[in-house]
């Protein structure tokens, strides 16, 4: 008899059906099957919590350190269980850890049915200079993002996080931490995402525009990313452009939508010799937006859209195929940036710049030996139809003079070797300017999502320009040096002003390991950190600080 009451139970908490319409012999039976029931039917939503503390990673003895939201927490709502349970659950978490406690209230039925308690490493962490990083900022996201997917594979319906110190790093974690591309999925199989807000009680202060800053900065990097994660069959130029408008339009970001007549009237002859091939034709975008008076010069943002680059005539490698529908993540990410900067109302006037096309093979292809013209007149030498890149932002950098700007700022996957320079641990940066690299450099160790520095000597100008046949090379003689190479050769079309070349090609894919806060597949870099520079070219004394000890 208890056998089979057990085994009912058990099939009623699975399947949810109604029992009380069931009727035994036993009374007993009947009543608990009810009171079952009646508990189902009551059952509220599951909510999460996220929590930090903090510990000396290198002592397993170290008893942790509420935050001063988590310890309120731990008092009035658990009277000291979660802190007692948490300690005698083994050593503290560490930074990317996340340790899920369940029934930690004394209710029958507790507000929130799981608690996340995150490890942010020692209280003193702050700027390390050896690292180029605010390490406090980037254990909050990476620790925060962890609970909060932790949390998301239990069916949470809702996740409230506390600041842990700095709610625009918690709201970052907490939103890129869940985000998953899973559009074209059948509804039924999609992974269902929880909603996220800012935990805080009465008696605290709540830093609410910290955390609208963070979701407006992860919401522009999740953008990115599901602009890089759609198929090439689906994201064509044209299919591109038009996402771009449904999404910048309703923000208040004009776009005007440039077609293949206009690139030609304008002398875009090395752009238009990339995306010749493709049956999809080539598409111009020029974002406007005006966050202070017209007569304010822009900083212009060009990005690469190459909607898929198979190499053309001198193709690529299979393995390197599949990626290259994320070949447009420089365009991803100035339309994604404008978007954040509108939707933070930040007072700068911004010009962006993106030529969309394909690089294929067809009977039209551009052929390794040819010379196109730029806008300038310049004859570019087309040693490799693999190195279209910057051919393509070549055109955009002369067209973006127009603008009379502060600076003129491309995002590009130029080379592949930057991957054996860097992994995924920067992005590389090339520019005439200490004032732009120290700003972009400041904004990395922000956002945690950090660059570092290439050279842009002569000695790489020379190579370029090496070819008796025309003005400049899209390889340059020798072999090593590539991606200064490339930057080497961007420069030539950049007549004066300050300029910066951001190469992305190895932060465009991750392998879900470094970071927990980005899942396997595109990643979305550098958008914050691009969106924290523009911020900071508005502001003054941004430099670093060392934390005083």
């Amino acid at each position: 008899m208890f056998g089979l009451t057990r085994r009912l139970v058990l099939q009623a908490t699975r399947f949810r059906r109604p029992l009380i319409s069931r009727s035994y012999a036993s009374q007993s039976i009947n009543q608990m099957l009810q009171l079952q029931q009646m508990e189902i039917c009551a059952d509220p939503p599951s909510r999460g919590l996220v929590i930090g503390v903090y510990a000396d990673e290198e002592d397993k003895n170290d008893a942790g350190i509420l935050t001063p939201s988590g310890w309120r927490y731990n008092v009035q709502k658990t009277h000291g269980r979660l802190l007692e349970v948490l300690r005698m659950s083994g050593p503290m978490p560490k930074r990317g850890e996340a340790r899920m406690l369940f029934a930690i209230e004394p209710e029958r039925v507790p507000y929130y049915s799981a608690v996340a308690v995150v490890g942010l490493g020692k209280e003193c962490l702050g700027y390390n200079p050896y690292e180029v990083l605010d390490e406090q900022k980037e254990a909050i996201r990476r620790s925060v993002a962890q609970a909060c997917k932790e949390l998301a594979e239990l069916d949470t319906d809702r996740i409230e996080v506390e600041n842990c110190g700095h709610a625009e790093s918690a709201a970052e974690g907490a939103a890129m931490g869940i985000w998953i591309y899973q559009e074209l999925r059948d509804p039924k199989r999609r992974i269902a995402v929880p909603s996220i807000d800012l935990y805080a009680t009465k008696d605290e202060i709540c830093d609410i525009e910290g955390w609208r800053i963070g979701l407006q900065k992860a919401a522009a990097q999740n953008l990115t990313r599901q602009l890089q994660e759609m198929p090439s069959n689906l994201l064509t130029p044209t299919a591109f452009a038009q996402n771009v408008v449904e999404v910048l339009c309703k923000s208040g970001v004009n776009v005007e939508v440039k077609v293949e007549g206009w690139a030609e009237s304008q002398s875009m002859h090395a752009f238009l010799a990339v995306g010749k091939a493709s049956c999809e034709p080539p598409i111009f975008l020029e974002l406007s937006y005006y966050g202070t008076c017209a007569e304010e010069r822009p900083l212009v943002l060009v990005g690469q859209g190459i909607t898929f680059d198979a190499g053309g005539l001198c193709l690529k490698r299979k393995g390197e195929l599949f990626h290259m529908r994320g070949d447009m993540t420089g365009a991803a990410v100035v339309v994604a940036t404008c978007r954040a900067v509108a939707g933070l109302r930040l007072p700068v006037n911004i010009r962006g710049l993106i030529p969309l096309c394909e690089n294929v093979i067809g009977c039209n292809s551009f052929r390794p030996g040819d010379m196109v013209k730029s806008m300038n007149g310049k004859t570019i030498e087309v040693q490799c139809t693999d190195h279209e890149d910057v051919l393509v932002l070549a055109d955009a950098l002369l067209y973006g003079q127009n603008f009379c700007p502060k600076c003129i700022i491309d995002i590009g996957t130029c080379s592949g070797y930057m991957r054996q320079a860097l992994d995924e641990a920067a992005c590389g940066v090339f520019t005439n300017s200490e004032i732009l690299w120290q700003q972009i450099k400041h904004a990395s160790m922000h956002t945690g999502d950090r660059v570092w520095r290439f050279p842009l000597w002569n000695y790489y100008s020379k190579a370029v320009r090496a070819g008796g046949r025309s003005d400049v090379q899209n390889y340059g003689i020798a072999r090593g040096g590539r991606p200064c190479k490339a930057a080497a050769f961007l420069r030539e079309f950049v007549p004066c002003g300050q300029w910066m070349h951001i190469d992305a090609t190895n932060v465009m894919i991750t392998k879900g390991h470094e970071y927990e806060y980005l899942r396997k597949g595109m990643a979305g870099r550098p958008t914050r950190t691009l969106i924290e520079f523009i911020a900071q070219t508005i502001c003054k004394d941004t430099a670093p600080k060392l934390t005083q000890k």
